[in-house]
């Protein structure tokens, strides 16, 4: 409702009286408007009977009055209750006596009480009308504000930029969200147009689209471009656009909706590059993906797959693919693929395909998509073409089993030789001792007969008898040392620790003078060849005793330490010791580290015991430093292919 010019000047009596134009009966509750009805009338019964004399005339008036003010605030029930109480005042109570009727003819009392009810039911229904309608008014005026304030939220509020536009692309209003989305500020974008902010590749369809539009061959038109933004970065956004027209038809203004769609142009690109990776990692691989409608069982290659497989066709019935089957792979085929359609299996399967008469290998994997009732309705599945290497797998088996014959001939030849030089080695070392014997006999014979001899000759002699003696040592050696090679392993439960300490109770009962602290741990135990065993201890044992000769308070000690899930046996003393640097002559036969005045020997004890140690397919170890005293280590594995590969052992 809009003010009258003249309202400023009682612009509080104004705004009462708007206040009571606008009031809404229906929104008090009942029994206050009756109340109120019944105060009004009984207010202008007294009013009435205290201004003038009730005999005066004009009583109907004042109710009338009254009435129409209880419709004002009650509405009709609450009017029509009041007419009806000042009715009874009228008729019984203003004049006295009270009570009885004041008309003294019962029909001027009927016409005048019916004239004023009929008057009153037309004012006071009058008056209810008009509220009525004032309240579907002002509803209405409620609902299209808060419909306009729903409006200009959603325009504000949106989280897609909107604007109005001029037809020449001038901004008419633009919301926060869009200025947000180029970076620019309200103000800036005023002076602009949407020309100003959009990427130059983009431009011309836009405009291109923007002719139809204003044509009037289109409605309104969609489409992606590219903004601009203020920092220097592009803006993908989905952008509709609408014209609306004037009554004339000629062109109004341009609704425009904008959306982000970075995000999604990420992602588009992220899958296009993954796509392409996966196309190509696929060729490299011979990799191809296809799925199969189970109902009509067709097959369908995916993402260049046919390219891949070098495929006459992307689709196949499954007949046509049985067609191009190896026949030999026929029944397999069809078993796999019956037993994974009904969930018993799973199809994974290698077989024959054949196109234009060249015959490849395939290897093939499948998952099936299954509805609410278990059955199979698609499958989804990888081929890899594994022609090379089922032709290198063919290849394979072939020098298989060419070299496995030329490696039995070989290992048969390598096996007679080395038993031929075993037995040459036994025969020449066994052959050498009766010379030897001979020339240390006769050298001793022409001793004892000829004591004449002079000191030179008597010198002569015994140098000939000690390299006899020394040449045969080295044979007995060379002879030990052949014997570990020869035969075939016995391996038995052994006893390391039993077998040590029965070895030291010897040396000392061999040098009962000396005093060496020896000590050996319990529970040593191997699976291995008793005899080799012991002379591998032997051998340690006798090279500690003789190395510790020097030694003040020797020491020997045998044990054993766990290393990476292996038993390692010891033998340690501080004796001589050696030098690291020259312990790759330790094993070499013959080869010594100390000088033979310092320690006794030949050199052959630990090349003795490194081989039996490898026939037994263990590991051995050195450790040592000069004056420090020296450790040997070695494993005893309870079973290994050395046994086997071990020409002796054959």
């Amino acid at each position: 409702m809009r003010a009258p010019p003249f309202a400023s000047l009682f612009s509080p009596t104004w705004t009462r009286l708007q206040r009571m134009g606008e009031w809404q009966p229906h929104r008090v509750p009942v029994w206050k408007r009756f109340a109120v009805a019944l105060l009004i009338t009984i207010v202008a019964v007294w009013a009435r009977m205290a201004l003038a004399p009730a005999e005066s005339g004009g009583r109907f008036v004042t109710l009338a009055l009254a009435a129409a003010l209880s419709a004002l605030y009650g509405g009709f029930r609450a009017g029509m209750l009041s007419t009806l109480v000042g009715m009874l005042a009228v008729n019984f109570l203003m004049i006295r006596p009270y009570f009885s009727l004041v008309f003294e003819s019962p029909l001027e009392a009927f016409w005048l009480n019916l004239w004023h009810l009929l008057t009153q039911l037309a004012v006071v229904g009058s008056i209810a009308v008009m509220q009525r309608q004032h309240a579907r008014l002002s509803d209405l005026h409620n609902e299209n504000q808060r419909s306009h304030q729903q409006l200009e939220a959603t325009f504000e509020h949106s989280a897609t930029g909107m604007a109005h536009s001029e037809i020449n692309g001038q901004w008419i209003r633009i919301n926060q969200t869009y200025c947000d989305l180029v970076g620019y500020s309200r103000e800036e974008m005023r002076g602009m147009t949407f020309r100003d902010i959009t990427h130059p590749d983009d431009l011309g369809k836009d405009l291109d689209q923007l002719r139809h539009l204003l044509a009037g061959d289109i409605p309104h038109y969609q489409l992606e471009k590219r903004y601009l933004h203020r920092d220097g970065h592009v803006v993908w956004v989905h952008l509709t656009l609408s014209l609306v027209r004037k009554a004339d038809g000629s062109p109004d203004y341009l609704i425009a909706v904008v959306k982000d769609i970075g995000e999604r142009k990420k992602t588009e690109e992220a899958f296009r590059t993954s796509e392409q990776l996966l196309r190509q990692a696929q060729k490299l691989a011979g990799l191809a993906t296809w799925q199969a409608d189970v109902a009509t069982r067709r097959f369908t290659t995916l993402t260049g797959s046919i390219d891949v497989l070098g495929l006459p066709s992307g689709e196949f019935r499954d007949d046509e693919l049985l067609a191009h089957t190896h026949p030999a792979d026929k029944a397999e085929v069809l078993r796999k693929w019956a037993a994974a359609v009904q969930g018993r299996g799973v199809y994974d399967l290698e077989y024959r395909l054949s196109f234009d008469g060249q015959e490849r290998w395939y290897s093939v994997q499948a998952e099936f998509e299954r509805d609410a009732r278990g059955r199979a309705v698609r499958a989804l599945g990888v081929t890899q073409d594994i022609t090379a290497r089922k032709r290198a797998e063919l290849e394979i088996q072939r020098l298989n089993a060419t070299l496995e014959q030329r490696i039995q001939l070989r290992t048969q030849a390598l096996r007679g030789a080395y038993n031929e030089l075993e037995s040459y080695s036994y025969a020449v070392a066994h052959d050498l001792r009766s010379p030897l014997r001979i020339i240390n006999g006769f050298a001793q014979a022409l001793q004892e007969d000829n004591p004449a001899l002079d000191a030179a000759s008597q010198q002569h002699l015994q140098r000939i008898m000690a390299a006899s003696k020394k040449m045969g040592e080295l044979i007995d050696g060379l002879l030990q040392l052949s014997q570990v090679g020869r035969g075939a392993l016995q391996r038995s439960p052994v006893d390391l620790s039993a077998m040590a300490r029965h070895l030291l109770e010897e040396q000392v009962a061999h040098e009962p003078g000396r005093r060496v602290d020896w000590s050996v741990a319990d529970g040593l135990h191997a699976e291995a060849d008793p005899p080799l065993a012991e002379a591998l201890l032997q051998n340690l044992l006798h090279n500690a005793w003789k190395y510790t000769a020097e030694t003040a308070e020797a020491r020997i000690r045998v044990f054993a330490r766990e290393r990476d899930g292996q038993t390692w046996f010891c033998v340690q003393d501080n004796g001589a010791g050696f030098d690291m640097a020259r312990a790759d002559k330790l094993f070499k036969p013959f080869q010594r580290l100390h000088m033979p005045h310092e320690f006794g020997g030949l050199g052959i004890g630990l090349a003795t015991a490194l081989r039996i140690v490898q026939r037994h397919g263990g590991v051995f170890e050195a450790e040592g430093k000069p004056g420090a005293g020296a450790t040997f280590a070695f494993t005893l594995p309870a079973a290994d292919a050395a046994d086997v590969a071990d020409p002796a052992a054959s």
